[in-house]
């Protein structure tokens, strides 16, 4: 347990800025998510469409420091390629 007002006061802190960060992880797992489903269901022009708001939620957590730079711009490339591997597939199908 804290010992003075300021440690009390961080602690209090703490807990509310987990809570803020651990809701803002949840978001972008949840929008790898449905770039992921998109990419399943094998429909391109959807899965760009949901690839472009993601992008901009991933960069969003990634400013406020929440994961690394580096991180978020793996989880862009991995599923920008994997967009792009959709009109790929179709192609050879065809």
């Amino acid at each position: 347990m804290a010992n003075t007002k300021q440690a009390v006061k961080r602690a209090r802190q703490a807990v509310k800025a987990r809570s803020h960060n651990m809701a803002q992880r949840s978001e972008l797992r949840t929008a790898i998510k449905k770039v992921t489903a998109a990419i399943a269901a094998g429909d391109k022009t959807a899965a760009e469409a949901v690839f472009k708001s993601s992008v901009s939620t991933i960069d969003s957590i990634a400013d406020k420091k929440i994961i690394h730079k580096n991180k978020a711009a793996r989880h862009k490339s991995r599923l920008s390629a994997a967009v792009k591997a959709i009109g790929a597939k179709a192609q050879a199908a065809a």
